[in-house]
């Protein structure tokens, strides 16, 4: 069962929808126990880190996460959700994140003045990563969605699984291990945002 963590701050339905379109069902759930229980587990989120750890925390959900991503099993963090893997976010303040990849989450801070944020759009993909199973069925430079006005700096450069480029190279996807997270929206990026899914879904 893929199960989509619900902490009052995610676009569930969508990414449910785009999983059901791929074939798979999924099921939103909001406790610790259905956490654990889960054999695959989406972390999506719109909205603000502290926000959300603070949702996190007062559904008891910070702990189950974290040992679920330490478990093996498929993790996937979606734009939000993969800035709350890091260990902290400068987002209104200085927040403290799940931990579960070192680095910081920053916000764009372009020199040219004609480049807005937050940054909205379609950008391409540049792969970073041999071997992503997510990876499989797409080619370098697919195109995928972005809404976003903060992004992660992994302290390890290694687990940078794509980057995208906007004023810069920024981080727009992660692979460690059984954890993948992605800055961009599989579930609003059309043909590409649902092969991830499919591929998410047939680890």
């Amino acid at each position: 069962m893929i199960a989509i963590v619900d902490y009052r701050m995610g676009n569930l339905r969508s990414v449910q929808k785009a999983l059901e379109a791929v074939g798979t069902e999924a099921h939103v759930i909001s406790t610790p126990d259905e956490v654990g229980a889960a054999e695959k587990l989406i972390l999506p989120g719109v909205g603000a880190f502290g926000d959300a750890m603070a949702h996190l925390h007062e559904q008891q959900l910070v702990e189950p996460i974290r040992r679920y991503a330490a478990s093996g099993k498929p993790f996937l963090g979606i734009c939000l959700g993969l800035q709350l893997l890091f260990e902290s976010s400068s987002e209104a303040g200085d927040h403290a994140g799940l931990g579960v990849l070192p680095g910081r989450v920053v916000h764009f801070e372009p020199d040219d003045p004609t480049i807005k944020v937050p940054h909205m759009g379609w950008n391409a993909l540049n792969f970073r990563q041999s071997g992503n199973p997510l990876h499989a069925g797409l080619d370098d430079g697919c195109y995928c969605y972005f809404v976003h006005a903060y992004y992660a700096e992994p302290a390890d450069a290694s687990v940078v699984a794509s980057s995208a480029e906007y004023d810069g190279p920024f981080c727009a996807s992660v692979w460690r291990d059984n954890v993948w997270a992605t800055q961009f929206h599989p579930e609003k990026s059309q043909r590409v945002g649902l092969r991830i899914l499919k591929n998410f879904a047939a680890l």
